[in-house]
């Protein structure tokens, strides 16, 4: 899927600057050529940096993003990732934007790492979910693969998850499995999501092709697991931590799906310092 992202660039910095940067166009009243360090201050893995770039670019053509590191790159605390050099008072206005993208992305493929590296020769995947801030999911999912993971279903028409909700208005687990099956094509597969054995047991005789296991504890997933027996792919979900993958990873599921890989990864502290003009 090829998404627009200078459209959501767009509309982030129309969000920051509705009709005026009214405290830069007070101080600095004409173009003025300038220079920022763009600096670490947390160690981590880097993510976003052609995005913190072209925040710059479209409020400044010439502005130009110098630097040595690409995304997936370990960072340290204190390290001079770049240098951005243009217009002072485009630095000026898009500093607060780049910096929130760079740093939410980077926090997202920081924490998606810790994970990943916890399933490391395992055989399960890492995945996210859909659970990302509306209007960033793209730039939130490539943060997810950066970091390690692997990206669940990008939106709603991407694939067949049928919910306890999707159950309870189809009136059952096997009568959704089957509706889902008339409706869709024979190449998507379909996946369900379980909460106990029982409803495991109906999810396979009905013919699911993933099975969610969802909020079960370690041994009542350790018996769903058996009791697929390779009919069909296995997914966790619910309560993943980075604590818990330990466990997980033994248990022989496919996949793990942690919401908390977008929606609770905390940010990586970068900073835009010693703006300068320059000759």
């Amino acid at each position: 899927m090829k998404i627009n992202t200078d459209e959501y660039i767009w509309n982030a910095l129309k969000e920051d600057i509705t009709s005026e940067d009214v405290t830069t166009n007070a101080v600095m009243r004409s173009p003025c050529p300038g220079r920022a360090e763009l600096i670490c201050k947390e160690d981590g893995i880097i993510c976003g940096l052609p995005v913190f770039a072209r925040v710059f670019e479209l409020l400044d053509e010439t502005a130009l993003f110098e630097t040595d590191a690409a995304d997936g790159d370990p960072v340290k605390r204190g390290q001079l990732i770049g240098i951005i050099s243009g217009d002072i008072r485009a630095i000026l206005s898009g500093e607060r934007t780049a910096l929130n993208y760079l740093q939410r992305m980077s926090g997202i493929a920081t924490y998606t790492n810790r994970l990943a590296k916890e399933l490391e020769g395992s055989g399960t995947k890492l995945l996210d979910t859909r659970k990302t801030t509306p209007n960033n999911r793209a730039f939130e999912k490539y943060a997810v693969r950066i970091g390690g993971g692997y990206n669940h279903r990008y939106n709603l028409s991407d694939g067949i998850l049928i919910k306890d909700n999707h159950i309870g208005a189809a009136g059952g687990v096997a009568k959704a499995i089957s509706m889902a099956k008339e409706y869709a094509p024979f190449v998507r597969k379909i996946e369900v999501e379980v909460e106990d054995l029982d409803m495991l047991a109906e999810a396979l005789d009905a013919g699911a092709d993933i099975i969610m296991l969802d909020n079960m504890d370690n041994e009542t997933m350790k018996k769903a697991v058996a009791a697929v027996g390779g009919r069909a792919e296995t997914e966790c979900s619910g309560n993943v931590t980075l604590e818990r993958l330990k466990e997980i990873r033994e248990i022989g599921v496919d996949y793990v799906s942690s919401g908390a890989l977008t929606h609770s990864a905390p940010i990586m502290d970068i900073s835009l310092k010693n703006l300068a003009p320059v000759k």
